[in-house]
């Protein structure tokens, strides 16, 4: 779950019926006219420092909270999902697999960042005041109870309701005869071939463990010399983690049943073994640091640099071992010493390990056991039929901007469409891109290099160092520089992360531009289920702007004015500063003034201490994060007059939307920034100024009504605690806003064809 994360990593969930259609509520912003934007100077560079954290005033660290537990909070999130018997079934486990993934990535990358600032002496006190020792004890000990916790809903509550739906997870025992044969011939053909048992003895040291990796820890015995010996067997990643036991259809059956593989091999352990007696196996699995350093100040060719960095990786230290409950004390003992782990690393669980593995049954073809399937429709400004050929998307941006809202608006039929018309459009000149991640076969890639091959002016960006994707990306890059396609890898320092495309088109008038700005990456299939936003226009200040920031990506521009742009790390935090700060005057002044965020992460102390600032001034201030918050709302005299909310569904909530009253007049950007350092100072992020009157009125309608009282949420309170909101005081279920959301544009639609 990279997105991740962010993961990542990755989540998305929900409600089970579409929630109730109620009017929507009225715009509380007041008048929709938005004024000209003022002009902000702005210039990529790599500042040299944080910004500063000193307390305001009476309130000290302990005004945030820490942005570790916090993630693991919101992975707890993620688990209540799973955990709720409401739900669809196998989206439960869906969910139990999310939660697995997502842990994986923060013991990789967060934890792992933090023991090597611990081993290097680098670590210091988190903003919220803890030392790096208290955060990695409080996180071992939240992070325990969350993994013992995730196995027991998988055993007690989601195994059990599998089985009562005809899905099992089985074991060997509890096949038959005629099962044994046929999954024996399936091991001694697929399986058996490509294992590679490893021994252990004064000629061949302990292997080397991947990370993630899941092995079987072996003990034999040499009937001669009676001597007992240890070995070690991967369990092969490149098979299906479950075997189904009914063949390769029974997904589509009432009844399926699944064996994990590492039981498979278990049992045939006497094949690969010969001459020696089995005494008794366990399964293990290792977490490695992962994070990538490029010191891209020394190196001559960043892919290079990279590429090397990609295959030190693989040989991080562990952060993290996990073990079956029944493991034997000598064999523990030995994993510990060989690895080099401590005891706090050491996670003791139930088998199955790695329970990722889920995501096979996850996608068993039950329809009943899923959310009933939905379409993504064509946005109502680029056709008004779908029964129509494919809209003319050029022609649609010129009679106005279109904002879009992915999964709801098709990502296919809007901005795909619009990149593909322009590779096969011969008054396009030129096409310039941002791809931070993209799909394996990607429509996307295919419309550039079909551009290039056109004869047309290519330029891709394309962010090399986008955590895990970054060896799918070198490839990218190199299949577009084949094509005649100019690929440039951003600025030296700094991440893009920026969502952008620009086409230049020869028209009767002169040159015109055309622009799309998202939210979210350029990914048709993640788009079907990553909540997102776009802008698609053809305005000429959004063009200009675009054209500068695509030179300072690839040429020489160190200084730039943007006109409704924001871009980073020079001017996202001080311009969304500034527009806090002038809700502060005008709440002084009596004028209407409101601030409202949704965004992914919520961690920037500068951006957090302007909106207490807000909070303490009467604004009122609302909050929709979806993973990470260290702001801590309702505090008596700094933060009485801030919520934070946070929606997790069936589709990942990825928009971020700053909104501001503006006096009654208001002001919306979209964008690629979260309000994290790396966003803010070591990526270029854009965010874009909305001026199309509707969409504003219809996007802070749309916010007001995530924050509503009636509108299934979870609360974060002054302590940290998040409380899920999801039913009414009579027990009847609140709103679920995604449900609401597809019910609203299916009306949309019926409407539309009539």
């Amino acid at each position: 779950m990279t997105e991740a994360a962010q993961s990542s990593s990755t989540v998305a969930a929900p409600s089970p019926a579409a929630g109730t259609t109620a009017a929507r509520p009225a715009p509380v912003f007041g008048s929709s006219e938005v004024p000209a934007a003022r002009a902000t100077e702005d210039r990529i560079y790599i500042p040299e420092a944080e910004p500063s954290l000193a307390p305001e005033g009476e309130h000290g660290p302990d005004r945030f909270l820490d942005r570790e537990l916090s993630w693991l909070a919101f992975n707890a999130r993620v688990l209540e999902l799973a955990e709720d018997p409401d739900l669809f079934l196998l989206e439960r486990v869906s969910f139990l697999s999310i939660f697995a993934s997502n842990l994986d990535e923060f013991f990789m990358v967060r934890v792992a960042g933090l023991k090597r600032r611990i081993a290097t002496g680098l670590a210091v006190p988190s903003p919220a005041g803890l030392s790096p020792h208290e955060v990695l004890d409080q996180i071992s000990e939240a992070a325990h109870v969350l993994q013992e916790r995730h196995t027991r809903v998988f055993a007690e509550q989601i195994r059990p309701a599998l089985e009562e739906s005809g899905i099992r997870l089985v074991s060997w025992g509890d096949l038959g005869e005629a099962e044994h044969e046929q999954l024996s011939a399936m091991f001694s053909e697929q399986v058996f071939p490509i294992l590679t048992p490893l021994a252990v003895d004064p000629a061949h040291p302990f292997p080397y463990i991947s990370g993630l990796s899941l092995n079987l820890a072996v003990i034999v015995r040499n009937p001669v010399s009676e001597k007992e010996l240890f070995a070690r067997l991967k369990v092969p990643d490149q098979l299906p983690r479950l075997i189904s036991v009914d063949g390769p259809r029974a997904g589509s059956r009432r009844s399926a049943r699944f064996i994990p593989l590492e039981e498979l091999i278990a049992v045939h352990l006497d094949q690969l073994f010969p001459g020696m007696e089995v005494l008794e196996h366990h399964t293990f699995r290792v977490t490695r640091n992962e994070d990538l350093e490029v010191e891209e100040d020394d190196a001559e060719n960043l892919l290079q640099a990279l590429e090397k960095e990609l295959l030190r990786r693989r040989f991080g230290p562990p952060v993290r071992l996990e073990v079956t409950t029944d493991i034997s004390p000598n064999v523990l003992a030995l994993l510990v010493r060989e690895l080099g782990v401590e005891e706090p690393e050491v996670y003791s669980l139930p088998a199955p390990l790695d329970l990722r593995g889920l995501s096979v049954i996850a996608r068993v073809d039950r329809p009943e056991l899923h959310y009933p399937k939905q379409l993504a429709h064509t946005s109502r400004f680029l056709n008004e039929s779908e029964t129509a050929k494919a809209a003319n998307v050029f022609a649609a941006m010129r009679r106005r901007d279109i904002l879009l809202h992915h999964p709801y608006d098709s990502f296919s039929t809007s901005v795909q469409a619009f990149l593909e018309q322009a590779a096969a459009d011969p008054k396009v000149q030129a096409i310039k891109q941002t791809l931070y991640r993209t799909s394996g076969d990607s429509p996307i890639v295919d419309a550039l290099i079909d551009a290039a091959e056109a004869g047309k002016q290519v330029l891709a960006l394309v962010e090399i160092k986008a955590r895990f994707d970054e060896q799918a990306n070198i490839s990218w890059a190199r299949k577009l520089e084949q094509a005649g396609v100019h690929v440039v890898y951003g600025i030296v320092g700094l991440k893009t992360h920026c969502k952008l495309s620009l086409v230049v088109r020869q028209e009767n008038d002169g040159l015109r531009r055309y622009c799309h700005i998202g939210t979210g990456n350029y990914h048709p299939r993640t788009a079907r289920y990553y909540e997102d936003l776009g802008l698609l226009t053809c305005d000429e200040q959004v063009g200009e702007d675009l054209s500068k920031l695509f030179n300072q990506l690839s040429g020489y521009a160190p200084k730039s004015t943007f006109k409704r742009l924001l871009v980073a790390p020079r001017s996202v935090r001080s311009g969304l500063i500034d527009r806090i700060e002038t809700e502060i005057r005008n709440a002084r002044a009596g004028l209407r003034a409101r601030v409202v965020i949704k965004v992914n992460s919520m961690v920037d102390e500068a951006i957090i201490d302007a909106l207490y600032r807000a909070s303490q001034a009467g604004v009122k201030v609302d909050i929709i994060v979806r993973g990470i918050c260290a702001l801590r709302p309702g505090v008596p005299g700094l933060s009485e007059n801030i919520t934070v909310r946070s929606i997790l569904g069936r589709f990942l909530e990825h928009s971020r939307v700053f909104a501001f009253a503006n006096g009654g007049n208001p002001v919306v950007y979209i964008g690629s920034a979260d309000m994290m350092h790396r966003n803010l100072d070591r990526r270029v992020e854009a965010l874009v100024q909305l001026r199309n009157r509707e969409d504003i009125a219809d996007l802070i309608a749309l916010l007001d009504r995530y924050v509503a009282p009636t509108t299934a949420s979870w609360h974060l309170d002054r302590e940290g605690h998040w409380t899920r909101h999801h039913v009414d005081e009579s027990g009847r279920p609140l709103e679920d806003i995604q449900s609401w959301l597809l019910a609203s544009r299916a009306r949309q639609r019926a409407v539309s064809i009539r």
